[in-house]
């Protein structure tokens, strides 16, 4: 061993932490992660601010205002969202709206929405929710593809340039032309 190569040996601990990461990693790639994410850490803020006091020396500063409730209403729902968007994806559609809607009701009921912080996270995972789509697994795929691809698969022409299907004509006729708005050869 030189100071200039440093070898580091493995640690028989690191197995279990690369399964854990994989493990997560397969999971959250299943279902809308990052919009769970989002819309449970938009609900934080937005019930954190209206129960949250400052102190600085001997003064205390508080923002607890009438909406605390409404505040906490719309806080929990967002955190519960984000929950069911991790583990029900069949009601992403519905958790995506309601998301961006409780946002939307965040900025006059909850101090702006938890000082925006709350409002543009809660935003962004009801986007993100309405984005994602399931993605069919790689053994699927093969086999949609394989059937489809025996259906019509693509003729190549010269020079790896698509040819036309058995629908279609190789060369535009002068019917063809015309109809296609191409010139007509009597006029």
């Amino acid at each position: 061993m030189t100071p200039q190569a440093p070898v580091y040996e493995r640690a028989a601990d690191d197995a279990w932490l690369t399964a854990v990461y994989y493990r997560f990693h397969a999971w959250s790639g299943r279902r809308p992660f990052w919009a769970g994410l989002f819309t449970l850490l938009g609900g934080i803020p937005i019930v954190y601010f209206p129960y949250a006091d400052m102190r600085l020396g001997n003064v205390t500063i508080a923002m607890a205002t009438t909406t605390g409730s409404g505040s906490l209403i719309i806080g929990v729902l967002l955190v519960t969202l984000g929950l069911t968007l991790w583990f029900q994806q069949g009601v992403r559609v519905f958790a995506g709206v309601a998301a961006i809607l409780l946002a939307l009701v965040s900025l006059p009921v909850s101090n702006l929405g938890g000082f925006f912080v709350g409002f543009i996270f809660a935003m962004v995972g009801g986007a993100l929710a309405l984005s994602w789509a399931p993605g069919i697994p790689a053994d699927e795929e093969a086999g949609a593809a394989g059937a489809a691809g025996r259906a019509q698969a693509p003729r190549i022409g010269p020079q790896g340039v698509p040819a036309p299907y058995g629908t279609e004509t190789e060369y535009a006729t002068e019917t063809t032309a015309h109809a296609d708005g191409g010139r007509n050869s009597a006029g």
